[in-house]
């Protein structure tokens, strides 16, 4: 939740392992990842099935010399979506509807294994009588994440590693560097410092219990905090303890924090996904600190978002910001995602209306060179003229709403999920190989995925149609009937996923 005032795309840094099975009906928290049944590739695949996954494995190896990344895929579950609750701030607490069951079904239909929460869940302005770490009503709470359990999906709530309402009576200026905030739309936010042990003991008690009341199955960590890269000379704050190395390229002490969240998540069984700054990642110095990272907020464009993930270790959770960025179509994310281990996030649960940005009593931003007012003030006045919709579902998804954006994400995710089936070895962006009688076009990059099934991913970034040629026959998976082939046309800017034929 860093905002545009401080969101510098960063270029470069790397990417890494998927949890394809059932979950058992009814299953709640902590039981939830106990009854998790095994994997088909550890349980399910059959002599021939095992016998197909080694061949395609040695086949790829022995085709493959070059690539930016390979990578084994376990435990990951790429169906997720951000659920906006309802508006916040608002005249009335978020309730649970029969919307809320419905959309659940719906999301449930789609593929959707994981849903995340933003702050709006609870209650950080202390509106009424909750605070940042709980809601208004913890019953509403644990209902709606017992309704996601039913349908054999998780919940991920929000909180920060960083991030404290100045105005909240429980904030302490000592935790923070004298001027270090956030102001933004109705946020008013410190950054305290991972340094200050007043800050720890504060926050790390009220995460855990985050953990524990309401049957959540991880959490979403913003992570709140300027890396050193970025920060301008400035005192430590007055509770800070110099206890780590920091440097531009190591941020120590926010890295120690997120690993000891992360170790608190795990211990639950439990994901972590985590936030830091438009497309940065964590710089820790290879601590272990998320499952998922999910990056795209407030960055600009959507090649500069791809050339800046794209060898990050998975798993990332690309969100193209549309209130920066600009899509051609609703394929264009996923061209940007799949061909390095990555997939979409989808917008959903109720419809954004504006009302967040127009709460009497609240304090806000002055509207003026403040984002997040205008695009409030602008779905709050499409919403009024066109209450049926098209909806936006939330202030990063596109506005107006494109009907079309949920089937072709369904669409995708159907297609995408054999790719990164439990045990798949994937090699990333090859640069070298026997897979092509001829040099690849300079804007097209090839992907494998080898399990039971070898997948070839092709995408072209470039401008122009282009023809490529394959030394093996394939299919194109959009197509049940699609004839086998070794050449294929690649429109402008698109994708195709292909299977090798037997």
């Amino acid at each position: 939740m860093n905002r545009r005032s401080f969101l510098k795309t960063t270029a470069g840094v790397a990417g890494t392992g998927i949890l394809g099975s059932a979950v058992a009906p009814g299953a709640t928290g902590e039981a939830l990842a106990k009854k998790m049944s095994p994997s088909p590739v550890a349980a399910g695949y059959s002599l021939a099935e095992q016998r197909r996954r080694l061949e395609n494995i040695a086949r790829s190896r022995q085709a493959i010399r070059t690539c930016l990344r390979r990578f084994l895929v376990t435990d990951y579950l790429p169906g997720q979506c951000c659920y906006n609750l309802g508006e916040y701030p608002a005249t009335t607490p978020w309730s649970l509807e029969a919307y809320d069951e419905q959309e659940l079904d719906r999301l449930r239909a789609h593929g959707i294994q994981i849903i995340q929460w933003f702050d709006d869940w609870a209650d950080p302005l202390r509106l009424f009588g909750g605070d940042k770490y709980t809601p208004a009503s913890a019953a509403n709470a644990r209902r709606f994440i017992a309704m996601a359990h039913e349908r054999g999906m998780r919940v991920l709530p929000y909180a920060s590693s960083c991030f404290l309402q100045r105005t909240d009576p429980d904030f302490r200026q000592e935790w923070s560097r004298e001027g270090d905030n956030l102001v933004l739309g109705y946020w008013n936010m410190a950054r305290c410092s991972p340094a200050s042990p007043g800050w720890r003991a504060y926050l790390l008690p009220r995460i855990t219990r985050l953990l524990d009341d309401y049957g959540a199955d991880g959490i979403y960590i913003d992570g709140g905090y300027v890396a050193n890269q970025y920060r301008q000379s400035r005192p430590p704050a007055r509770d800070a303890v110099a206890a780590f190395e920091e440097t531009p390229e190591l941020d120590g002490a926010f890295g120690d924090l997120l690993a000891l969240i992360y170790g608190e998540v795990k211990r639950r069984g439990g994901i972590l996904k985590l936030h830091v700054n438009g497309a940065d990642p964590p710089r820790v110095g290879g601590l272990k600190v998320y499952d998922y990272l999910w990056v795209g907020e407030g960055v600009g464009n959507a090649d500069g978002l791809r050339q800046a993930v794209k060898n990050y270790p998975p798993y990332v959770v690309p969100c193209i910001d549309e209130a920066f960025a600009q899509v051609t179509s609703e394929d264009e994310p996923f061209l940007h995602a799949i061909p390095y281990l990555q997939f979409p996030i989808l917008h959903a649960g109720k419809p954004v209306t504006g009302e967040r940005g127009a709460i009497p009593g609240v304090r806000y931003a002055p509207e003026a060179g403040d984002f997040w007012m205008k695009r409030c003030r602008e779905i709050r006045q499409h919403h009024q003229a066109h209450p049926k919709g098209p909806h936006t579902y939330s202030i990063w998804d596109a506005f107006p709403g494109r009907p079309e954006a949920r089937p072709i994400h369904a669409r995708w995710l159907a297609r995408y999920r054999p790719l990164v089936e439990e045990g798949t070895w994937a090699w990333l962006e090859v640069s070298d190989s026997n897979l092509f009688p001829e040099k690849l076009p300079s804007d097209v990059v090839a992907s494998v995925f080898a399990n039971r099934e070898l997948h070839l991913v092709l995408a072209n970034y470039g401008p122009q149609e282009v023809q490529v040629k394959t030394t093996d026959t394939y299919v194109s998976t959009d197509a049940a009937s699609a004839a086998p082939a070794k050449e294929w046309r690649i429109g402008r800017r698109s994708l195709m996923i292909l299977r090798r034929s037997a």
